[in-house]
């Protein structure tokens, strides 16, 4: 149980603090750069990388609860959606949003290690052409590539976390 304000919420699992240290120094500095947590739930990875200097950070969160919490706390010019992933990505992309970080944590054992992958390669317009993909997942949950060979991955484990990047090849 996480409290958020006077928000109480359930079954959320946070990003540990080693995984989110080790993420944010892996990406650098976030200057100028456009930023998308998938998944968002307390909104703690998109809040740090608004205090990165993110130019544009939007957050993604499917439960309600959780949103309008996020929504509370959530620093100035933090974007928020209540919405499903499987339709925020395709409405990112209809409306030519492209960013150059992506990270997504869903819940584990849910079987994302194979439909984020999936719904992320069909929706790959959103990422700008030297961006990158970041999925959080459970040691105990493969991460799938993108079904093409135009994505390289790679993974850094964490205990029982997984961070896996994907990055468009060069040609």
């Amino acid at each position: 149980m996480v409290k958020l304000g006077v928000v109480v919420i359930r079954e959320m699992r946070p990003t540990m603090g080693k995984v989110m240290l080790a993420l944010f120094n892996i990406l650098g500095p976030l200057n100028g750069k456009y930023f998308l947590d998938l998944f968002a739930g307390s909104g703690q990875i998109a809040f740090t990388a608004a205090r990165r200097n993110a130019a544009l950070v939007c957050c993604v969160e499917s439960d309600r609860k959780r949103y309008e919490a996020m929504v509370k706390a959530a620093p100035e010019g933090v974007k928020c959606f209540c919405m499903d992933v499987r339709r925020a990505i395709p409405k990112f992309a209809k409306n030519g949003w492209k960013f150059d970080i992506i990270f997504a944590d869903p819940p584990y054992a849910l079987g994302w290690g194979e439909e984020f992958p999936r719904v992320m390669a069909a929706g790959s317009a959103i990422l700008a052409e030297d961006g990158v993909v970041v999925f959080e997942h459970s040691a105990g949950e493969d991460a799938k590539d993108f079904g093409s060979s135009d994505w390289s991955m790679e993974d850094r484990f964490y205990g029982d976390t997984v961070l896996t990047f994907y990055r468009r090849r060069r040609a």
